[in-house]
């Protein structure tokens, strides 16, 4: 899907993704979900270029609110945009999401947001979500890119 673009000096590609649950976790409905989550944490953090990922702070899964949505909330960090790419594709995670529409429900507009941070930086849970809200009402920018519109770390968009 195009050349690596290369990014100059310490920055990394932060991550922030979002989804509602189609019904409580504790529910039949979930349990796939439930069973799949752990494997595909697993494939996560053996990904070449991810350096670092939020562990679940809530049972299985990280909760937070969108709108007046509790959303299921995952955040990673990566070396670049090709790494992220090649496991959330390239991956067991793409069978986990072919199957994403029996556990969750549209939330419609953008539910993954990205931006670069200075190496070594974590983004908090806080941070995430804000960044998703803010590519839901402004659009792809430096601040909160989407997967088809990327910017660089200047700012620059280079897709």
């Amino acid at each position: 899907m195009g050349a690596v673009v290369e990014v100059e000096g310490p920055w990394e590609l932060a991550e922030c993704n979002v989804a509602l649950p189609a019904a409580p976790l504790d529910a039949p409905a979930m349990a796939g979900f439930l069973k799949a989550i752990d494997d595909v944490n697993w494939l996560a953090d053996k990904s070449d270029g991810l350096r670092w990922r939020l562990a679940p702070q809530e049972g299985p899964v990280t909760f937070g609110l969108l709108g007046d949505d509790r959303v299921i909330v995952t955040l990673s960090v990566w070396a670049h945009f090709e790494a992220l790419q090649q496991y959330v594709y390239r991956t067991g995670h793409a069978l986990f999401m072919q199957r994403r529409q029996r556990w969750f429900v549209p939330l419609g507009g953008f539910t993954t947001a990205m931006w670069w941070v200075p190496e070594g930086e974590r983004p908090t849970v806080e941070d995430g979500l804000g960044r998703v809200e803010h590519l839901r009402r402004h659009g792809p920018t430096a601040h909160a890119f989407s997967l088809r519109r990327q910017f660089d770390p200047a700012g620059v968009v280079v897709r």
